[in-house]
């Protein structure tokens, strides 16, 4: 088994197909899509391939140790990430394949009119063991 990291982009990936924004859903398509992950994480812990999965609030700082005393944060410079990186879904698979099927399964999720978003997921495999240091 290996593990990968499904990381959900609404920003910055290629074009989707259906690429109107979220906060322009009804709430009936919010609602649809956030069922659709629910249900599609269900199959994968039931399945015995889903390790976690967690959707990303848009807040986030920047913490970096300055010394003693409160670390110095800040709301930038990010990444991006803040406004790239929606949330993520751990996965134990067989198989790189099996996570790129799933991630395909995923890019599905329904959007705007009930479409499929057809989004772009990154697909990051997790470090199989930490690299060594040799003296």
């Amino acid at each position: 088994m290996a593990k990968y990291l499904l990381l959900k982009h609404y920003r910055g990936a290629p074009r989707m197909g259906n690429d109107v924004p979220m906060d322009q859903w009804t709430p009936q398509e919010v609602s649809d899509h956030v069922r659709f992950m629910q249900e599609f994480a269900d199959r994968l812990e039931a399945d015995g391939e889903l390790v976690d999965a967690q959707a990303l609030a848009p807040e986030g700082l920047w913490v970096q140790y300055g010394g003693e005393g409160e670390p110095p944060r800040t709301d930038g410079p990010f990444a991006e990430t803040k406004d790239l990186i929606a949330g993520w879904m751990a996965i134990d698979v067989d198989s790189q394949e099996r996570a790129v099927q799933l991630a395909g399964e995923l890019s599905a999720a329904p959007g705007a009119g009930g479409r499929p978003v057809f989004e772009w997921l990154e697909v990051r495999p997790f470090m199989a063991a930490p690299p060594t240091i040799e003296d």
